[in-house]
């Protein structure tokens, strides 16, 4: 999974997400609070990352431009989005 390194991979291991198909299984902002429940040391660059390994790219990119996500309707009631 992209941009996700060995503590984030652990991290979301312990939620039963193992590969990129179950990741994108999940609506990245809900699965963000999830994992800062569990680990508050969590900080945006992992809501950045969950965004980019789902869609293929790197987190910095989504953290340069973090007005181009938005929280809009979808298949899972709030959908994090790449405008």
């Amino acid at each position: 999974m992209r941009g996700l390194g060995p503590s984030s991979r652990a991290q979301l291991a312990a939620l039963g997400i193992h590969t990129l198909e179950q990741l994108r299984q999940h609506e990245p902002v809900a699965l963000y609070a999830r994992l800062k429940q569990q680990w508050p040391a969590a900080n945006m660059n992992l809501l950045y990352a969950l965004i980019g390994a789902q869609e293929d790219m790197d987190w910095r990119q989504v953290a340069r431009a973090p007005q181009r996500i938005a929280v809009a309707p979808g298949r899972f009631g709030a959908r994090a989005a790449l405008n």
